[in-house]
Formats: C-alpha cells, sequence, structure tokens
C-alpha cells in the first residue's frame, strides 16, 4: 500500500505547542506555502482536466465536483463561482458534497464513507454521458469520493481525480488524475491545512483555464460575468471602457442596451450595428469574445 503522506508527521511539528505563537505561525504559513508548491508539477494535469470540463460544458453538458468534508467544501466553493465570474448557466454547474446541506451546519465526518449515497447523489444529478465529474479527495481513498467517481465513469461521463497522495485509488477512476503531492500536515492529517490550500489553489487554475477556453476572458477581464449588483455593474462598465476605449458613460449606456451583457456592449462598442448583429457575432464564434470582435470589425 502506497505510503499516505497526508498522515504523516511533519518534522518540524515537535513541540509546535510549546512554541512562542510567532513561531508557531511561522511554521503554519511555511506549511501552507509549500502544499501550495505542489501545483507546479500538475500543471499538465489541471490544462488536460480544464480542457474536458470545457469539451462538456461548451456541449451543453454538466460540470459536477464531488467530495466530502473539507475537500468538498473546497470543490464546492470553487462550482458556487463559476455562474457569476464566467456566467455559466446554473444548470450546468453540479455541487455533489457529501451529506448535502446538512454538511453545511456539521461537517461530520460519517457521509463520507458512505459509497450508498454517492452512487444516489450522482444518479440524482442526471450525470451522463457528455458530462464531466471532477472528484476529489485529500488521501485518494475516500469512499464518497470513490463510488462517485465510478458511478459516473459508469455512466459514460469523464472523470477527473483530485487527490494529495501518490498511487490514490482515485486515480484509477480517472480520465485525467491531478496528483497534488503536499508535504505532511504540520497538525498531522489536518488536510483542510496543506492539502486543502493545494486543492484550492490547483481550482482557481482549474476553473479559470475552463473559462479562458470558453472564450469568458479577455486580456484578464471576465467578460461573461453576471452584473448583478452595483459594484459588478461598476466592473462591467470597466471591463467595457478598458476593452473598447469608450468613456464610463457609454459604457454604461451599452451595457443597459445590451440587457448587462459585457460580451454583447463590446460588439455594440467594436462596431456591431445593433444587438442582434452582435448576437450573430458571438454565435458565429462559439462565444468567444475575441473572436467575435474581429468578425464586426473585419479584421
Amino acid at each position: 500500500m502506497p505510503a499516505v503522506k497526508t498522515e504523516e508527521r511533519h518534522d518540524k511539528a515537535k513541540g509546535l505547542d510549546l512554541m512562542h505563537p510567532a513561531l508557531a505561525l511561522g511554521l503554519l504559513a511555511s506549511g501552507q506555502q509549500a502544499a501550495a508548491k505542489s501545483v507546479d508539477t500538475a500543471i499538465e494535469a489541471i490544462s488536460a482536466a480544464a480542457a474536458l470540463a470545457a469539451n462538456a460544458l461548451s456541449a451543453g453538458g454538466k460540470l459536477a465536483y464531488a467530495g466530502a468534508g473539507s475537500s468538498g467544501l473546497m470543490a464546492m466553493a470553487d462550482a458556487l463561482e463559476l455562474p457569476g465570474t464566467y456566467g455559466i448557466p446554473q444548470e450546468q454547474i453540479v455541487i455533489l458534497l457529501a451529506g448535502g446541506t446538512a454538511s453545511l451546519s456539521d461537517l461530520a465526518g460519517g457521509y463520507e464513507d458512505d459509497m450508498d449515497l454517492a452512487r444516489a447523489d450522482v444518479e440524482g444529478a442526471g450525470i451522463q454521458a457528455g458530462d464531466c465529474l471532477i472528484s476529489v479527495s485529500a488521501s485518494g481513498s475516500t469512499p464518497y469520493a470513490l463510488a462517485a467517481a465510478d458511478e459516473a465513469r459508469k455512466r459514460g461521463a469523464k472523470v477527473i481525480g483530485v487527490a494529495n497522495n501518490a498511487g490514490a485509488a482515485l486515480f484509477e477512476r480517472a480520465d485525467v488524475a491531478i496528483l497534488l503531492q503536499t508535504p505532511p500536515e504540520v497538525i498531522s492529517g489536518s488536510t483542510r491545512m496543506g492539502a486543502g490550500t493545494a486543492q484550492k489553489v490547483a481550482f482557481n487554475m482549474f476553473s479559470t483555464l475552463v473559462g479562458i477556453q470558453l472564450g469568458h476572458v479577455l486580456d484578464g477581464h471576465m467578460v461573461n460575468l453576471r452584473a448583478d449588483n452595483i459594484k459588478l455593474r461598476g466592473r462591467a462598465i470597466r471591463i467595457v471602457s478598458d476593452i473598447t476605449g469608450v468613456g464610463a458613460g457609454e459604457a454604461g449606456r451599452l451595457i443597459s442596451v445590451a440587457s448587462g451583457s459585457v460580451k454583447l456592449a463590446v460588439l455594440l462598442a467594436s462596431g456591431a450595428k445593433d444587438v442582434a448583429a452582435a448576437e450573430a457575432a458571438l454565435e458565429k464564434a462559439n462565444q468567444n469574445l475575441r473572436r467575435a470582435i474581429a468578425i464586426v470589425t473585419g479584421e
């Protein structure tokens, strides 16, 4: 059986409870930083995973996130951001957190062992061929994560596995395996710390690349955001102004004409004669704003 690094004791943790608070915090900080570096060797795998997810979403399929405990919370945090940040329809994003809403008030550990629950969750979400499921487990052996991956694969979906231990059983069930080989935790086995930090960084990278590949990012701007509050409307105005060079007042007017769509407002500012023409350009460009701008401007 492979060594379980996430359960080993950190070599500098001896006497942690006796340390001056500043020294203890320094050790904790260095542990987090070392864990975050683990994504460097996972870049190719994260890229391959993002391609699977983007292909599923662009074809109208679902992207499901499955996990238990703190790993499940990392997955859920990433999933919840996608509709607002990149305008991905909520019905295409599925969150399978072991225990469901009950785990949001009491993160009890028993749910992570329930394989029948995982299978039922995947079935209930309607996961099928054309969809993509990303299953995460620090150990790589959590029963809920394994069963979710198995059930999704059985139903024809693509599976991405994320774990912090080499040789994880989860990887055997995955089309793409993302190994985040974090060092032992300063608090042994407390994978909400280093392992969770690495997972969060990896998820940030994964979902951002998905947004880029779907055409929802241009020059670092989130051009498909959902501007549903004052702060985000202000951001939308700045995005349109920055990309096209129009003033803030005109950018705001165009966003209103475009019913809040940054992409359509950019295309109107770029020369599209009306919203219908802007929509047609986006459709022809498969929602990629850069390509749609080239269509409108004839470049």
